[in-house]
């Protein structure tokens, strides 16, 4: 029960703490609801209005068991809910629903003549008492009724459909106006918060008054303490309309597990206290509201047990470099143009970078990392958990980020040097096959890499390779993208190799070479081209595929393609065809004798020594079409 005590330790530590801006913790004994319609109501339970409301999040008053309500008779909420019911005179209307009405009214009643009441939940007693909510709503045209003055369930006007029909959820075609969720606003005389769902001394009196209801005692597990036992635990973790639990037990029928157990209620395998529970639950759900990582219904969320701010794992390495002051491009600007030296120049920002969080985290700060994943609508499970000490987890995110560190390119706006997202590596590897689930599993196979430090997936990497070798098949935006991920994927995978983001002359391996002598090809064409006003793709890009399979027979192919550009290159651009044939021979000069005839499949390497040559050909520079039309040997 490890996360459950460290999430209410995240409650007591955050509760009253959290950061200007951000949504507060959730009070206990209360759930985030959806609501439709607001009703305004003075201190005497007198109507004075209503309005339509676009499902804004409200968190409002709930028992246990109504916080998680499923089945055909669920329990009512003890202040806002829905229209079935609030409104006595719902069935006279023609309700396509039972009507709980008295449910509802009974268990207001109690907490409005116990010691716990309220002003606010007083006038609404008294409001609701009188049996007039959907008559007082039709006429205010917030519900609509047929010539039989019942309730509608299909909207068949010749104007828009009203703005309750497009809120609520079609079933069958139809829509029951009896599901619209109310909540309430009371105006008092010397209180200046009328909205019952942020008045924190309604929320004090109801957290208390359910306390006192509270009979079930026994040792909560988390805290070792004699405390209300919780029954039921809350759902609606990850958004409001989340029916997935981290924790239940609904085994009343069937007994699967008697002779271990003697009922069905879980309590004899695990007792968790209810206030224990709540916070927990609230502290998980503010978490994830403001920091997670979000993939459909997986969820993954980083963060420290104090609540300071620590860096998200799931970030390029962009997002490390941006302060408030500064833009994207300033950021990387001096990492992409000190082209002498980019590895040190990012090593020292990303150091400067987690240095801010290290200022900020104690060394030895709890850190939690934990991912949620549900099969089911009703059952939700941990996926991933691991807890951390500040510096451990602030080491391996650095080293994530130095290992895998590539000079990237998504874009115009989007150059920098670092390490891609893994939404991004799992984009590369798989393209148009990508969908929710695959990327569930590749978001999952990339996190021990990031958090325990564990080897990339070497499936995951020659993916990626693969679909960068095939230029052709890619758009050349994508292409570029999977080019800067690929090498870096590649040089993280063999780190021991220690490859650098700059163009290594010294080194000879065959597929490095290789890589180096195909850029050198298609900056030649390239150049060729542009003086005879083609525009065309290079016989190096479009060969690309066919040169990683084969690189010595397929390099005679682009040889003799570059004829008709050095014929042009020596007429009008003798200077440039001089220093890059100079070049072509040094590199081929470099190749031991059985590596340049070897026409053995190249490795990843290939593209690392292609992309080097390709930026030193190529510097990066603020105007990229002047970069094009410019060379150093010009």
């Amino acid at each position: 029960m490890s996360w459950i005590q460290k999430l209410h330790e995240t409650y007591e530590q955050c509760k009253g703490q959290e950061p200007p801006g951000s949504e507060r913790l959730m009070p206990i004994s209360h759930t985030p609801q959806q609501a439709h319609i607001e009703i305004t109501l003075d201190a005497d339970g007198n109507f004075k209005g209503a309005r339509i409301v676009q499902k804004e999040e409200t968190v409002i008053p709930a028992t246990e068991k109504s916080a998680g309500r499923t089945g055909k008779t669920p329990p009512p909420h003890p202040l806002c809910d829905k229209v079935q019911y609030c409104a006595d005179d719902y069935p006279g209307y023609g309700g396509g629903k039972p009507s709980f009405f008295k449910e509802y009214e009974a268990q207001l009643g109690k907490w409005c003549e116990s010691e716990f009441s309220h002003p606010k939940a007083k006038a609404v007693l008294a409001y609701i008492r009188k049996g007039c909510v959907v008559a007082d709503l039709v006429k205010e045209k917030i519900l609509h009724i047929d010539s039989d003055r019942k309730l509608l369930t299909r909207w068949t006007g010749e104007n828009q459909a009203p703005d309750l029909f497009r809120l609520l959820t079609a079933k069958a075609g139809e829509r029951d106006q009896g599901d619209a969720f109310i909540r309430w606003h009371v105006r008092e005389a010397n209180n200046p918060c009328t909205a019952v769902w942020e008045d924190p001394s309604l929320q004090e009196a109801w957290a208390k008054f359910d306390a006192s209801t509270k009979q079930l005692m026994g040792i909560c597990m988390v805290t070792g303490e004699d405390v209300a036992l919780a029954v039921s635990h809350p759902k609606r973790i990850r958004h409001a309309g989340d029916g997935a639990k981290l924790i239940s037990a609904n085994d009343a029928s069937g007994y699967t597990f008697r002779g271990r157990f003697t009922d069905d209620t879980g309590l004899q395998a695990c007792g968790v206290g209810y206030e224990v529970t709540q916070k927990a639950h609230n502290a998980l759900r503010w978490l994830i509201h403001r920091q997670a990582y979000r993939n459909e219904d997986q969820v993954i969320v980083t963060w420290a047990v104090s609540g300071k701010p620590v860096p998200d794992p799931f970030k390029d390495s962009l997002s490390l470099f941006l302060s408030s002051e500064e833009t994207a491009q300033a950021a990387t600007e001096s990492v992409l143009h000190d082209t002498g030296d980019t590895g040190q120049a990012f090593a020292l920002r990303l150091k400067k970078a987690i240095s801010g969080y290290r200022a900020q985290l104690d060394p030895t700060e709890g850190i939690v990392v934990m991912g949620l994943d549900s099969a089911t609508p009703g059952r939700m499970a941990i996926t991933f958990y691991r807890e951390l000490l500040g510096s451990e987890f602030l080491n391996r995110i650095q080293a994530w980020h130095e290992k895998h560190a590539w000079p990237q390119n998504f874009g115009k706006d989007s150059k920098f040097v670092g390490t891609p997202a893994p939404r991004d590596i799992a984009e590369a590897a798989f393209g148009r096959r990508l969908d929710d689930k695959l990327r569930k599993t590749t978001v999952e196979r990339l996190l021990p890499c990031i958090v325990d430090g564990r080897p990339l997936p070497r499936d995951l990497v020659e993916s990626v390779v693969r679909r960068t070798y095939n230029r052709v098949g890619l758009e050349h935006w994508e292409w570029e993208k999977n080019l800067g991920i690929s090498c870096a994927l590649f040089k993280g995978f063999f780190n021991k190799r220690e490859y650098q983001m700059t163009l290594e002359t010294d080194r000879t391996s065959r597929d490095y070479l290789y890589g180096r002598l195909l850029a050198i090809a298609e900056h030649i064409e390239g150049r060729g081209l542009y003086v005879g006003g083609e525009t065309r793709d290079t016989s190096a890009a479009k060969l690309m595929q066919r040169f990683a399979d084969r690189p010595a027979s397929t390099w005679r192919t682009i040889e003799l393609a570059l004829t008709p550009s050095k014929s042009r290159l020596r007429a009008k651009r003798p200077g440039f065809l001089y220093e890059m044939e100079k070049l072509h021979d040094e590199v081929v000069s470099s190749f031991a004798e059985e590596d340049f005839l070897d026409d053995r499949k190249l490795s990843g390497e290939f593209l690392l020594g292609y992309h080097c040559q390709r930026q030193a050909l190529n510097p990066p520079k603020a105007d990229t079409a002047a970069s094009a039309e410019k060379t150093p040997a010009e």
